[in-house]
Parts: structure tokens; sequence; C-alpha cells
């Protein structure tokens, strides 16, 4: 694809500092996991969900209905920035998908090698809650959007990335995203 959002050079390797990972954010039921698993498969790109680096005690916390606090979320987020880091020194651009509610978590992700751009995923309250009562086996009860809504800081406009309406097909929002990551 021609497309500097996969800054892969002939070869399929790229400097560790050339390298731009995505970050689909957003707050619980936004549609992390559909945009970016269809954005990674577009950019033929490697993908992590996020979920995938909590403990086993962040799990169980907000399996029990209970909000994590920013020091649950410490090395969740060091542990996500260490995978982003690791596939940059690899010479590979990632997607992953992390709910990057506050800028100071989205500042901790930016400290991983390479180039980080977030893509916020947003929409309104009541089609996330529906979205989250309609999933089964995940362990975010939707009795904690709340707290994520609450807690959310939209991306400012400093930061590196983009904002879009969940209301559109995941298609759509993977072609917005791949045309106007390409043309930052």
């Amino acid at each position: 694809m021609d497309t500097d959002v996969t800054p892969l050079p002939p070869g399929g390797r790229a400097a560790p500092d050339d390298v731009t990972h995505v970050v689909v954010m957003g707050v619980a039921g936004s549609g992390k996991t559909t945009v970016a698993t269809l954005l990674a498969a577009r950019l033929g790109v490697t993908y992590a969900e996020a979920d995938q680096f909590h403990s086993a005690e962040n799990i169980a916390k907000m399996s029990a209905g209970n909000a994590l606090t920013d020091d649950d979320r410490e090395p969740w987020l060091a542990a996500i920035r260490d995978w982003l880091s690791g596939e940059a020194e690899a010479g590979r651009p990632g997607v992953v998908t992390c709910s990057a509610l506050k800028r100071a978590y989205r500042d901790a992700l930016r400290t991983a090698v390479g180039r980080v751009r977030f893509v916020h995923l947003d929409g309104p309250a009541e089609l996330l809650a529906e979205r989250m009562q309609g999933r089964s086996g995940h362990f975010m009860p939707a009795s904690l959007l709340p707290s994520q809504l609450a807690t959310l800081e939209p991306l400012a406009d400093d930061e590196d990335g983009l904002t879009l309406d969940i209301t559109s097909e995941p298609g759509e929002i993977v072609d917005t995203v791949v045309a106007r990551l390409a043309s930052a």
C-alpha cells in the first residue's frame, strides 16, 4: 500500500525510529477491536489487543465491576509501550487497541520507540452501552461505562491523532483512518 502509515521499505524492515504505530483508543464498546483488526489487516501490520497485557488482578478487578486506578494501569500501559517498542526494534509498525482514556496514559504510550499515532473512536453513551450489553465473553461489564466516560480526556489538538464517530460502519472508519493518517 502506498502510504506512510505503513512505513516499511523494500525488504519489509524499517529503522526503529521510522516506524509508525497506531493506537486505536476509546471507551469500552467503541469498536476498538473491530476497527484495529480491520486496520492491521488492511495495512498488513502486526495487531495486539490491549486486554492481553492486563494482569490477572486487573481482569479480576474489572470483572467484579471495579474501575482500575492509575496505579493499576501503570504496568499495563508499560507493557503496551514495551510491545510497541519491541515491534519498532524489529522494524515493524503495529496496531494496538488501548482505551488510553487520559492524556497521561497516551503520554506513556508515546514514549515507545517510533511514532505513536492515536485514533479515538467516539460515540453516544447510549450506543456504547447497547454494544457492551450485546457482548458476551468479555470481562468488562457495562456498569463501568460511566466511570470510563467520566475519566475520558479526548485527544487534544496538539496530540498526534484523530477522532472518528463510531456510528459509521467499521470499514468506512478504516478507510477514513488510512486516508487521514497517510495525509498527515
